[in-house]
């Protein structure tokens, strides 16, 4: 059973969407909360809103290592200890291959993977140093597990962190360190609206006007509240469970792409005795 009550929890994309609301079920259940984002005026309001003696705040940019390493300068400055990270930030980017401009392929992959490296590089050791219990938990999504059309860059980048996550667990299974990976489907959030930032896609609005923008957007708009999702994400890391999801509808969906694993692999195995 992975302690929550009393331990320190650092959370990044904390501002909004499933990071603000994990913040808020981990403060509800008795730990000390250091928020972070890279939206120093929501950041601030968000903050302000909870008006919790057990929460602080500090500006992050998960893609640079100097900003990541001043912020866990800040919250061992201001609760002495950390016990759990959440690596929650993350951006999104749709695109056709061969159209997707390099650019933007590194703005993605240096927030959603690398700023997940990180954190956990700089943290792990700090979580280790005391000897108490702990816990990384990193936001993947169902992308992480079944691919589709649209969004190659997202994919890619969710794969590789539920990659990364069984890594850890596996290199961390010696420790009292344990590992979450977070693998939901729509949750309510303003992660479509996240490529606005990007390099050279977010510089015109051509996005917005595309079918699968509408498509994404009335989806993540009648997803699960992300509160809700918080909860199960609670759940989930106090019952050190490495994968947590929450759409009993996309089950199907990874069954069928284990069946086509299963599939090819028994193929190439006959291939090779022939």
């Amino acid at each position: 059973m992975t302690e929550i009550s009393g331990k320190v929890a650092f959370v990044t994309g904390a501002a909004s969407g499933i990071g603000l609301a994990l913040s808020k079920s981990l403060l509800g259940h008795g730990a000390k909360v250091m928020m972070s984002d890279i939206d120093e005026e929501l950041l601030i309001k968000e903050f302000q809103s909870l008006n919790n003696p057990n929460v602080a705040m500090t500006v992050c940019d998960v893609s640079k290592p100097n900003s990541v390493s001043a912020a866990a300068e800040q919250t061992i400055k201001t609760f002495s200890k950390v016990h759990h990270i959440f690596n929650n930030a993350g951006v999104s980017l749709a695109g056709f291959p061969g159209k997707i401009a390099l650019e933007d392929w590194k703005w993605i992959t240096d927030i959603n993977l690398m700023g997940v490296v990180y954190c956990t590089e700089k943290f792990l050791p700090l979580m280790l140093s005391h000897g108490e219990s702990g816990h990384i938990t990193n936001t993947a999504s169902m992308a992480g597990h079944v691919a589709a059309v649209g969004m190659g860059p997202y994919f890619a980048t969710k794969y590789a962190v539920v990659g990364y996550s069984e890594a850890l667990r596996a290199e961390l299974g010696t420790t009292n360190i344990g590992v979450s990976c977070l693998c939901p489907t729509w949750v309510k959030s303003n992660i479509h609206n996240t490529i606005s930032k990007s390099p050279v896609a977010g510089k015109n609005d051509k996005y917005k006007k595309s079918k699968s923008y509408e498509i994404v957007k009335a989806l993540i708009e009648n997803g699960m509240d992300a509160e809700v999702y918080a909860e199960l994400c609670i759940k989930g890391i106090k019952s050190d469970r490495l994968h947590i999801f929450n759409d009993p509808a996309a089950r199907e969906a990874m069954t069928e792409r284990h069946k086509l694993l299963q599939k090819d692999y028994d193929q190439n195995l006959v291939d090779l005795e022939k």
